[in-house]
């Protein structure tokens, strides 16, 4: 079945930066588009940045950009989202998602993506 496995959370300092990994098993990689997405506490889950299929188009919402790149290696199955200038509003759970599709395009919205990772932790004290 498939699953997506989170890690590279953790807590640093405002100011620093953190790299997330998210490896994915039981798909064909390259044929899912691929999204980060954080929730914090006491608010609904929110887009974060996608890529699409080749990884040769990505979005990021405003709040991230110029500070956060989302990557992807199809080889290694794995998908990656750099935080860096790390502020107190990025506190949250990450979760990464994946979608089937033929189309090469990204998606923001949450509703699109079928599977889901458990999420990892990011905290960013001042």
């Amino acid at each position: 079945q498939v699953q997506l496995v989170e890690s590279g959370g953790g807590v640093v300092q405002a100011g620093g930066s953190l790299r997330l990994s998210c490896a994915a098993s039981g798909l064909t990689f390259s044929n899912y588009r691929m999204g980060w997405f954080r929730q914090a506490p006491g608010k609904g889950r929110e887009f974060v940045a996608a890529i699409n299929r080749s990884g040769n188009r990505q979005s990021n919402a405003d709040s991230v950009k110029g500070r956060f790149t989302i990557s992807r290696d199809n080889a290694k199955t794995t998908l990656y989202l750099q935080m860096n200038s790390l502020n107190s509003e990025d506190t949250a759970a990450y979760y990464c998602a994946a979608d089937r599709t033929y189309f090469d395009s990204y998606s923001e919205s949450a509703a699109t993506y079928e599977y889901w990772g458990q999420g990892t932790q990011v905290t960013v004290s001042s």
